[in-house]
């Protein structure tokens, strides 16, 4: 388990905690009573820190290199039944965007979202979860699809932003972005988006048009990262965290700004602490609003979802 600077006093009573129960089995001590008075007082720092973070904190949750990834999600969610579909049919297969068909029990949803790597290989095979355009056309071919099946569609965010090389920018970077969101606004089936980690400017906007849009407690959605944001503005990445907090990107900030409908609420020290409790409530959320959504017929889907973003942004002065 790697820890954030800010983690550091839940690993020191970690490992108290876990020298006293060595303690415990390797002698006739009895450290009953002082194991439970560390737990308390873990239990006391976890909630103390995790409900005190600043939007610099929650970047870095965002980002922890044991949260789960959108196949982690999917596979954990859809287990066996997931089948996932390749190539945009005109470039290639990008591997920065993955999608395919699962099912939530009898119910088949067609899956869409970036993928990151977990080590150096698998982080430059997924290109750290930037995807071409060939990666936003794939995912709006499988959209299609979908539509074409009355099949909902999930998409779950978590990109560091679009790749902005010069080959993708040749292959038409902004208008595959510009496309997936035209299209999305008017798809005829439900679309559920979850934004589970980065969702970081039109790289999340491409596959972020949603009737429900999800943001999980600890992560973020804004034009830019803070680092960039702080490189633009002072020049130096050394003001991270006042543009964090300057960008309003949190899920509270989100939520408060009427720009996603509802925040997941984590397990207790963040979605890499209890992953599989993270997926349950990922799970329901999905089916629960599915359920909701399923009642409207197309038309009227079609119509809220451009309601909900043609009020987006306008405010009585």
């Amino acid at each position: 388990m790697e820890y954030l600077d800010f983690e550091l006093p839940i690993k020191e009573l970690e490992d108290q905690l876990d020298k006293c129960m060595i303690i415990g089995q390797e002698s006739d001590v009895d450290v009953t009573e002082t194991c439970k008075q560390i737990e308390q007082k873990l239990s006391e720092t976890r909630k103390d820190i995790y409900k005190n973070l600043s939007a610099w904190q929650r970047v870095q949750l965002s980002r922890h290199p044991n949260r789960p990834y959108t196949l982690d999600y999917i596979r954990a969610i859809c287990g066996d039944t997931f089948l996932e579909l390749h190539g945009d049919r005109n470039v290639k297969d990008d591997k920065a965007m993955i999608g395919g068909l699962g099912k939530i029990g009898d119910q088949t949803y067609m899956f869409v979202g970036q993928q990151k790597g977990f080590n150096t290989k698998t982080r430059q095979y997924r290109n750290f979860g930037m995807a071409n355009p060939e990666g936003y056309r794939k995912a709006l071919r499988l959209m299609k699809s979908a539509e074409k099946f009355g099949i909902p569609v999930v998409c779950l965010v978590d990109t560091p932003g679009a790749y902005p090389g010069i080959e993708a920018e040749e292959r038409g970077q902004g208008e595959a972005i510009a496309r997936n969101i035209l299209e999305m606004t008017r798809l005829k089936v439900p679309i559920i988006v979850t934004i589970i980690g980065e969702g970081a400017s039109g790289g999340a906007l491409g596959i972020g048009v949603g009737d429900v849009v999800l943001m999980l407690e600890n992560t973020w959605y804004s034009v830019i990262s803070p680092e960039s944001c702080s490189s633009i503005l002072w020049r130096s990445w050394e003001y991270k965290e006042i543009a964090a907090d300057a960008l309003k990107l949190t899920a509270t900030d989100m939520r408060k700004l009427k720009l996603i409908d509802e925040i997941v609420r984590e397990p207790e020290g963040g979605a890499h602490a209890n992953r599989d409790k993270t997926f349950q409530i990922v799970k329901n959320k999905i089916t629960n609003h599915f359920e909701r959504l399923k009642k409207l017929s197309p038309k009227e889907l079609v119509a809220a979802r451009m309601k909900k973003y043609d009020d987006m942004g306008v405010f009585n002065g």
